[in-house]
């Protein structure tokens, strides 16, 4: 990922291996990544579980906060590609009991159409 992108806020895709080993204590038996988009300093992890925000906080980043929202708890989610003249896609998630989506930016060179499929396949499936 560039530094304009990171400065920004896109999200560009995670290695899974690596990611594996840094959050493996969150995951529950038989739960697997099946993709890692990182914005800036924060995780977004999708299992076949749940959908796992990971945030971190403050100048260091060592206060890490995180979110697990089991699929069911999705109501509905769009996704906007980018176009010519944008320089990101976004992704829009509306949860239960809450009143607004939570909404990332992609960078123009994740395939926004795969994030929306895997986040499909879970919540529909």
């Amino acid at each position: 990922m560039g530094l304009f992108d990171r400065l920004i806020g896109n999200a560009s895709e995670v290695n899974l291996e690596k990611l594996q080993g840094e959050v493996g204590e969150l995951l529950i038996t038989n739960e697997t990544i099946q993709n890692a988009y990182k914005i800036i300093r924060d995780i977004f992890i999708f299992t076949n579980k749940r959908l796992i925000l990971i945030d971190k906080q403050g100048v260091t980043g060592k206060k890490i906060e995180y979110h697990s929202i089991p699929y069911k708890n999705i109501l509905h989610f769009s996704v906007e590609t980018a176009g010519t003249f944008d320089v990101d896609a976004e992704l829009k998630i509306w949860i239960s009991g809450s009143p607004q989506p939570l909404q990332r930016s992609f960078n123009k060179s994740t395939n926004i159409y795969k994030v929306q499929s895997v986040l499909a396949e879970y919540v529909l499936g």
